[in-house]
């Protein structure tokens, strides 16, 4: 089985962010949201693996990426030159997938599972489609599906005023190589773009099995800023550990789950977990509060900082409370007279702030 990820996308509800970056690089726990979905598919066995890229973040995704060595993978670097739907995506990417069953993966989706349990699924019950459903309160802004007691998918629906049921599509499928015959039976939806969920439903229509798999946990698309630090809290939350790699003055206060990095230098300060700070970092007479992630090369003074993404190579100062907020990497914040009210910011790269 291959994987497919699909990549590309402007990411317009993350602007000013992704003016300067892809939003799959958009870093949660220090981490890019697409490294992610790269670990999960490559912990489930699928080593060679599509990654769908556009003319204008590629080259970033690339360097992020690389060869694939770092998980153990190949990658090969599939060029979508119009951002012209998910299915047209996998149908760019057909040379790659060839006759082969394959796992999709949206690169801007986090999901708590992994795949594995996916994969155990289709290959057991071989059906020419899996889609995996989450329950969503509300439904009119997803693909949305209706299944039977068996949980065999009956209709799909693209974003329905009037959803016959709540159970929306995530972002992760596998299909067999059926689902290249069902695109090309199909036309472009009103809004101009071959959709996946036209493509499954058209395999519904040729009486092929299609089956679905609720899932239990949670499930996150990372594309606006709101998913963004929920999914960092989330992330912070399950997984950091106490790890202390800096060097900590014994004026400082470090409790919870915390991980510190190589290089990094703590002074008069308090950090709280579950956080994060990257490595050859500053710290000094400030407050890092719970399910913040600060990269490396980052200073802090005189600020307080909690639920927040702060970027690499980013300089902070006299800021009283950052909260909420995403700081993309090279920002400058200072805050000229100290104010008891909080500051929330969502900035792209080499911002620069006076408050």
């Amino acid at each position: 089985m291959k994987a497919i990820v699909l990549a590309g996308g402007s990411g317009t509800r993350l602007r000013p962010l992704t003016h300067t970056i892809a939003k799959q690089l958009a870093p949660v726990a220090n981490k890019p949201v697409l490294h992610y979905a790269i670990e999960q598919i490559t912990s489930a066995g699928i080593k060679d693996i599509g990654v769908v890229i556009s003319p204008e973040t590629g080259s970033q995704i690339k360097q992020s990426l690389g060869s694939g060595e770092k998980w153990g993978a190949q990658i090969t670097y599939i060029l979508q030159s119009q951002p012209a739907g998910l299915a047209h995506a996998v149908k760019t990417g057909m040379p790659f997938l060839g006759n082969s069953p394959f796992l999709m993966f949206l690169g801007d989706n986090l999901i708590k599972e992994g795949v594995s349990h996916l994969i155990n699924q289709f290959l057991g019950q071989k059906p020419q489609a899996l889609i995996l459903l989450k329950e969503v309160e509300d439904p009119r802004a997803f693909g949305v599906a209706t299944v039977d007691k068996g949980m065999r998918v009956k209709k799909l629906v693209e974003k329905p005023s009037n959803p016959d049921s709540n159970l929306a599509l995530t972002g992760i499928y596998i299909f067999d190589p059926l689902i290249h015959r069902a695109i090309d039976r199909i036309k472009p939806s009103p809004r101009g773009e071959l959709e996946i969920t036209d493509a499954i439903q058209e395999l519904i229509n040729m009486g092929k099995k299609v089956i679905a798999r609720p899932m239990s946990g949670w499930w996150l698309d990372t594309g606006k800023k709101e998913d963004l630090l929920e999914a960092n809290r989330l992330i912070l939350d399950e997984s950091t550990t106490l790890s202390n790699c800096g060097i900590t003055d014994p004026a400082s206060q470090v409790s919870g789950s915390v991980q510190i990095g190589t290089g990094t230098t703590i002074f008069s300060s308090i950090i709280r977990g579950p956080s994060v700070i990257g490595e050859d970092c500053c710290i000094q007479d400030s407050f890092i509060g719970p399910y913040t992630s600060i990269g490396r090369h980052t200073t802090i003074r005189e600020t307080a900082v909690e639920n927040s993404i702060i970027m690499e190579n980013c300089l902070i100062s006299c800021v009283r409370r950052l909260e909420d907020s995403i700081i993309g990497a090279g920002a400058n914040i200072r805050q000229k007279k100290k104010k008891t009210d909080s500051t929330t910011l969502f900035l792209g790269n080499n911002s620069e702030v006076v408050i």
